[in-house]
């Protein structure tokens, strides 16, 4: 075993340095950057920024959600999401209708301007994310999404695994 160095049982190799934390941290940072490039870009051209985007992803993942879920989903205050929602009604991306059942819900939809929107979105990031995991491989992708999920909260989690749920 080469001098300085320690056998790699499992407790080794859970410990990291700060300087191996920060880099993560860095790189974090940086991918994040380069997984938003692109629909920023786009959503610029329009006017919108990126809690737009998220509004449109979620909506079109989840036609038909109410305002009260969305708001869980995207932890954002009432009025910051009101915001964005009224942007995207005015300009015909989304449409919210009353519920049957309890007339105080607003569901929300994305229209077909909206869906086209989305799709473009979604596009620039499966591009980029697709490049990555091949230049990847299997293995680092299945490592980077446990490392994904350990990251979030437990509210976060309960959202993430009904994402999931849906398309399994």
């Amino acid at each position: 075993m080469p001098e300085g160095s320690q056998p790699q049982t499992g407790q080794s190799l859970l410990f990291l340095t700060d300087e191996q934390l920060r880099k993560g941290i860095e790189a974090m940072f940086f991918a994040y950057r380069g997984f938003t490039a692109d629909p920023d870009r786009i959503l610029a051209d329009k006017g919108y920024g990126r809690a737009h985007h998220r509004a449109i992803h979620f909506i079109h993942r989840n036609q038909g959600t109410t305002v009260n879920n969305l708001l869980s989903i995207l932890g954002v205050t009432k009025q910051s999401l009101n915001r964005v929602l009224r942007t995207l009604i005015e300009d015909g991306l989304v449409t919210n209708t009353v519920g049957t059942q309890d007339k105080r819900e607003r569901h929300l939809y994305l229209t077909p301007a909206g869906t086209a929107l989305e799709r473009e979105l979604s596009d620039a990031q499966r591009d980029r994310m697709r490049s990555a995991y091949r230049a990847a491989g299997p293995n680092a992708v299945a490592g980077f999404r446990q490392v994904l999920e350990a990251m979030m909260d437990e509210e976060t989690r309960q959202h993430y695994e009904a994402m999931k749920d849906k398309t399994e």
